[in-house]
């Protein structure tokens, strides 16, 4: 069965996209610092709020801006694999989205982000993982609500 195809409407997005077969790809060091600099070399295509790197999924908190949100994570997912070089499927088909309806919702996606090492466990503190928008080594774009 073909997924179904998402529209085109403009907005902010908290996306989440697994690996696959739940591999923990991203508890490599290497892999992470990849990843982000994926999501940094394809920033001119949306702006990004937030993001963290577990290790085995993402999550971001975007705006696209030139293209549609199914592109930007075409760009994200196959420029990091391709990055990768690897030899067998990194990414689950697909990925989930929520639209963010308000500044309320924005800053739950937000938190979220930031507390989720927390709750797996992999810090004591939101500020002790490297790999999340709370500590950030790419550029950050600012959110416009509305």
């Amino acid at each position: 069965m073909a997924i179904p195809t998402r529209t085109a409407r403009p907005g902010t997005y908290f996306i989440t996209s697994l690996v696959a077969n739940r591999r923990r790809v991203f508890q490599v060091t290497r892999n992470a610092e990849l990843l982000l600099e994926t999501l940094d070399h394809y920033g001119e295509n949306y702006l990004l709020h937030a993001y963290v790197v577990m290790p085995d999924h993402i999550h971001l908190l975007l705006t696209p801006t030139q293209i549609t949100l199914e592109r930007t994570m075409q760009l994200v997912k196959g420029g990091f694999s391709h990055r990768f070089h690897a030899s067998q499927p990194v990414w689950q088909r697909g990925f989930t989205d929520h639209r963010i309806r308000n500044a309320e919702d924005y800053a739950t996606r937000l938190e979220y982000i930031a507390q989720n090492p927390v709750r797996a466990r992999l810090c004591t503190a939101a500020e002790e993982y490297p790999y999340s928008s709370v500590n950030p080594t790419i550029r950050l774009d600012e959110y416009l609500s509305g």
